[in-house]
């Protein structure tokens, strides 16, 4: 087996339901490595069936990172998540194992690999007074004022997405600047001096479809209603992040008897198509520096990751 230097990293992504889980196990169990999440849903705890966490054996059989750290009610960022994402690939680096980064939160993999824009802090009270804004006049206002203000990001942002309209406005009014313009002006820098060898699995649409399909049976055939309805008795606020995962909103409609199962089965596998497509766009034109794979995982794909992986091991210079 080769091995693994101070500054190597795998990157194994792809949208929902490709099998990059898979082959993250696979690579884990032949390369000795440590499994690091990069799924923005699956970090939080109370909902591992839904977000389609690791099994427990799957667990007993690798070590798995930051799956299931956060309480529900907090919000992660993609920064906050990089600076954990960071010390568990030191932490694996220090016991002689590969760093494997796996998940389908694009943009928490674009964070690490590229870097991100280290904006200026938001004081308390400009962040608190423009969320208890949107509480009291709600998303419609909150984007009005934005178009109004800064028209590039208002052109940038679906007008229901309050937390990025809210954030636009925080860059706003604490730095004068438009956040996209700021952007452009300070160049990210990663945090982490590695290398990283990143592939996407990324099947045919049609293959990708019936899986997502399966998805929402899979989840019901493991317990996902009894999951839900616990997790309804937390009481969360709707706008965090885990009341959004996909099948979450769904669910919860049905254990509050707001809709049939199979309802809930139409439109979760709807909204999971549809996310599935959105991250296929993001990996395509978002992330530099990639190898994507255009079919489903299969143990061809297997093999010649591996090689790829075992050449990108037995050249740490390059």
């Amino acid at each position: 087996m080769p091995t693994v230097t101070k500054n190597q990293v795998v990157v194994i992504a792809g949208p929902t339901a490709s099998g990059k889980s898979a082959l993250a196990l696979d690579a884990a169990t032949e390369f000795n490595g440590v499994i690091i999440n990069a799924d923005s849903m699956q970090i939080y705890k109370g909902i591992p069936i839904v977000t389609a966490c690791p099994s427990p054996e799957d667990e007993a059989r690798i070590p798995h990172r930051l799956y299931q750290i956060m309480d529900p009610a907090e919000t992660c960022s993609a920064g906050y998540w990089e600076k954990l994402c960071v010390a568990e690939i030191e932490k694996a680096w220090a016991e002689n194992k590969l760093p494997i980064v796996t998940g389908g939160t694009g943009l928490y993999i674009k964070t690490l690999v590229e870097g991100i824009s280290q904006l200026p802090a938001i004081p308390d009270d400009i962040r608190n007074d423009i969320r208890q804004r949107g509480d009291q006049l709600g998303v419609e206002a909150l984007y009005a004022e934005l178009q109004a203000k800064d028209p590039e990001m208002g052109a940038r942002l679906k007008p229901r997405d309050m937390q990025r309209i809210c954030r636009a406005l925080e860059v706003l009014e604490t730095t004068g600047k438009s956040l996209a313009q700021l952007q452009r002006d300070i160049k990210p820098t990663p945090a982490l001096d590695a290398r990283f060898a990143s592939h996407v699995v990324m099947p045919p649409r049609d293959v990708l479809y019936a899986r997502c399909d399966q998805r929402f049976d899979l989840m019901i055939d493991q317990g996902a209603v009894e999951e839900i309805t616990a997790f309804a008795k937390l009481e969360l606020d709707p706008k965090v992040p885990a009341m959004k995962a996909l099948g979450v909103p769904e669910l919860l409609s049905y254990v509050r008897h707001g809709c049939s199962l199979d309802e809930a089965r139409s439109q979760a596998q709807m909204q999971t198509r549809r996310f599935a497509k959105r991250q296929c766009t993001w990996f395509r034109n978002q992330i530099s520096a990639v190898e994507i794979h255009n079919t489903q995982y299969s143990e061809s794909l297997r093999d010649e990751i591996y090689n790829k992986i075992r050449h990108f091991l037995l050249t740490p210079d390059s």
